[in-house]
């Protein structure tokens, strides 16, 4: 249906120009075909993919912005995936608890081993696995955790806080900082000597339920690491929320209680007495080099400044379920719709005059897998990060119509989110916080290596809440994001022609407007004081001009 009548309306109407809903539709269409093969790193699916990005940026007529001249900057990866062969289980004296991968555990390894091999490992619970001196938080106090199993709970710690709990406030209250994401944990857990780090999982901490965690069926990648880089945790994985219950009430303790112990500054870890943990399972391994494709348009007034666009191009690829059936998870929404959105914002600015900035525009491997691509970027910049002005990310872009808000993902970082506001409400819509913040969706997608890095960030991701929809109002934008959820990371996030992508326009037109202005000018966008990212930016200031 066409947007409803009067002022809306009117500003509606030419609310996603120069965006092309069409074409964004065309697009996703296309990458999300069977005979993309769901876009995994490392398969035929990534040869087409990239040839076909790469096609689409020569027609617009950009500048190869990859390594020697090329379009692509190589990623060398590493892919393991446990077989479902082997034995997994916990023994507690006489007793023992036997685990099903993929039903009660899902076991995975970042090291380049074929096969993970433990033999009865202690088993320690720590909380939430935070440690948090700025914030008062230490979960470990001191445990020696080498050759040890680190078993935690997902998110952070006031997560679950009642209010006048001691914690309640620490850590942003409902909404995730970095400390609740998985990443952190396992990272932890590997600077203290672990050899496992077990995630226990319940669907509202980790946003997702266990159909998400085991849809890969344990496949994992990873960047291939210099020598010197520290090593992953050997083992690291998700217990399924009643196989934890049971294996807590095997060595005598109760989860439940655990959990509100765990929401104490005072909380010290609990061995799980006389319980040993074994695994002996084979791992599936693989070399291969992954890429990266980028596109640039070269800055008519301050060429070695960078405004940057990206999106992923990966999704999870074609998998054999263990009844022999093959599942293509297509990756239509995540993440075709923001890979629509960079084709269209370089097809705008090449209409325009030659930017000020050089503008890059960058379709990303492996965001699915850890955002290994972006990542790989960061540290293997082929533009200065320093005058890296700024680096806009479209994940997850909603396919419901036009909307009369916006979503600001993790409000309050940098001055990119108030322009972003700005061109939201030239559109005739309000911004708003993310409904959802407990979700973490700040730090789970390609912008994140960037501002860990100093480089100011706008995050566009439509699952931050429930569009004001114009046809249908808020009833119908949660309806939507209810029934996306249904088929995130799932095969069923497939095209449909019943999409009204005018919404996704919109926030494509957006981010094009800030992307622009940012290009246009020669200001810096800047991180807010309260920013944990704002130190990082600080040190490189003198070679911006800046004090």
């Amino acid at each position: 249906m066409p947007p409803q009548g009067g002022r809306a309306a009117e500003m509606q109407a030419g609310a996603s120009l120069p965006i092309s809903p069409a074409r964004m539709s065309d697009t996703m269409k296309v990458l999300s075909d069977d005979s993309f093969e769901g876009r995994a790193p490392g398969t035929p699916g990534e040869e087409k993919t990239v040839a076909w990005l790469i096609a689409q940026y020569k027609a617009l007529g950009l500048e190869p912005g990859g390594e020697k001249g090329g379009w692509t900057q190589q990623v060398p990866m590493i892919r393991t995936k446990p077989m479902l062969s082997g034995t997994i289980g916990a023994r507690t004296g006489n007793r023992s608890q036997s685990f099903v991968q993929l039903r009660d555990i899902c076991l995975m390894t970042r090291q380049d081993t074929d096969r993970i091999q433990i033999k009865d490992a202690p088993m320690v619970f720590v909380g939430y696995g935070v440690s948090a001196p700025e914030r008062g938080w230490d979960d470990f106090k001191g445990v020696d955790l080498r050759g040890k199993i680190a078993v935690m709970l997902v998110n952070d710690p006031d997560f679950e806080a009642q209010p006048g709990e001691p914690v309640s406030g620490r850590f942003g209250g409902k909404a995730m900082t970095y400390y609740g994401r998985w990443t952190y944990k396992y990272e932890e857990a590997a600077r203290r000597g672990a050899v496992g780090a077990l995630i226990i999982h319940d669907t509202p901490g980790a946003s997702y339920p266990w159909s998400t965690v085991v849809a890969p069926h344990g496949e994992i990648y990873d960047n291939v690491q210099d020598a010197d880089a520290p090593k992953p945790v050997p083992l690291q994985g998700w217990l399924e929320g009643d196989a934890a219950t049971r294996l807590f009430q095997q060595a005598g303790l109760d989860l439940a209680k655990l959990r509100v112990a765990a929401r104490s500054p005072d909380f010290r870890p609990v061995s799980l007495k006389k319980t040993r943990f074994s695994v002996d399972v084979p791992v599936e391994r693989q070399h291969l080099t992954s890429q990266n494709v980028i596109g640039r348009i070269t800055g008519a007034r301050y060429p070695d400044e960078t405004v940057m666009f990206g999106a992923h191009w990966d999704a999870f690829g074609k998998t054999v379920r263990p009844d022999g059936q093959v599942e293509i998870r297509h990756g239509a929404i995540d993440d075709g719709s923001g890979v629509a959105a960079v084709l269209e914002i370089a097809r705008a600015f090449k209409a325009e005059p030659k930017p000020a900035r050089t503008v890059m525009f960058a379709s990303w491997t492996g965001e699915e897998r850890g955002l290994l691509g972006s990542l790989w970027y960061t540290q293997h910049p082929l533009a200065p990060l320093e005058k890296t002005a700024a680096n806009l990310t479209m994940d997850v872009l909603q396919m419901a119509g036009p909307a009369r808000n916006a979503f600001i993902i993790g409000p309050g970082q940098d001055t990119l989110q108030d322009d972003f506001a700005k061109a939201a409400l030239e559109q005739g819509r309000q911004t708003q916080p993310e409904a959802m913040p407990e979700r973490g969706a700040f730090y789970r997608a390609d912008h994140l290596p960037f501002a860990r890095v100093g480089v100011p960030v706008l995050a566009v991701m439509d699952m931050a809440g429930a569009f004001d929809l114009l046809n249908g109002g808020t009833q119908a934008g949660a309806r939507w994001l209810k029934d996306y959820m249904v088929c995130y990371h799932q095969p069923c996030d497939a095209w449909s022609a019943s999409w009204d992508v005018r919404g996704a326009a919109q926030d494509a037109a957006a981010v094009w407007k800030v992307g622009q202005m940012v290009a246009n000018s020669h200001d810096w966008p800047t991180w807010k004081p309260g920013s944990e990212f704002a130190a990082m930016r600080a040190k490189s200031a003198a070679s911006r001009g800046a004090p």
